[in-house]
């Protein structure tokens, strides 16, 4: 299975232009958070309607995912919590998002719920009750696991250094201990745009079982991303990852047992 992986655009429109140019050569095209921009002069209802005709676009040229991040919340969900409501129209339009899980075979093909890929698309949550929400989906596709386990959560964990922003680690500490209870093979993050550039920082981190990968951001008209190819079958995660940067290209192995050091090509 053939993954890119983009976060933090916010609302970058000539970034979002290369994701959809590039989306058909992919499997699953996962943005994790922050598509919205608070700091934009032009107003989050008018980003979001721009975004999710992008949506629109990325699932016709092939399989998207989208999380919610900080920048995305436009105001209070049922429970009086901050929450990324737009996204409710890209779930409307056929796009996995917030709280939604997706059943892939390793190939990439479409399944039935008979797959060996489940990736679980995590909110930016924004109190107790919708922490408890997250806690409860983690534990019910916990229990459904099939051979992989990929998360889509827009915070990498505090003391990775994929949360490294050169002078301290900015991270959030509830997934350090989901990623401890329940193991899952992969979390794609972003939310943290410096660790990939700091010295100490990465975006590749292997957390016992699990790998952390956080992008970053970069200006200009290609974002940073991380290409994933996933070899089929049970076991432990094999195949590689990449990450693209203005910087050059690094390369891991998923099946390493620890994170390796980095090199630049």
């Amino acid at each position: 299975m053939r993954l890119l992986l983009v976060s933090d655009l916010h609302y970058s429109l000539p970034q979002l232009d290369w994701v959809v140019g590039v989306a058909s050569e992919y499997d699953l095209v996962v943005i994790a958070g922050d598509h919205l921009d608070i700091a934009s002069a032009l107003p989050l209802e008018a980003q979001s309607l721009v975004i999710l005709r992008y949506f629109d676009l990325l699932r016709e040229a092939g399989r998207v995912v989208v999380s919610s991040g900080n920048h995305d919340l436009t105001g209070p969900d049922a429970n009086g919590e901050q929450a990324a409501l737009w996204l409710a129209a890209a779930r409307s339009a056929g796009i996995p998002t917030d709280g939604d899980s997706l059943v892939l075979p390793s190939d990439g093909s479409e399944g039935a719920g008979d797959g060996d890929t489940l990736v679980t698309i995590c909110p930016w949550w924004d109190g107790p009750i919708g922490r408890d929400a997250t806690d409860a989906q983690l534990a019910a596709d916990g229990a459904r696991r099939p051979a992989r386990w990929l998360w889509v959560y827009h915070w990498p964990p505090v003391g990775s250094p994929t949360c490294w922003t050169g002078s301290r680690h900015y991270g959030d500490a509830d997934l350090v201990g989901w990623i401890d209870q329940h193991r899952p093979d992969i979390v794609l993050s972003g939310h943290v745009h410096q660790p990939p550039f700091k010295p100490d920082g990465a975006w590749a981190d292997r957390i016992g079982d699990t790998w952390v990968l956080n992008p970053g951001k970069q200006s200009g008209p290609i974002p940073t991303h991380i290409e994933l190819d996933i070899e089929p079958g049970p076991g432990p995660t094999r195949g590689f990852a990449s990450w693209w940067s203005m910087m050059g290209r690094e390369e891991i192995d998923l099946s390493s047992p620890v994170t390796p050091p980095r090199t630049l090509f």
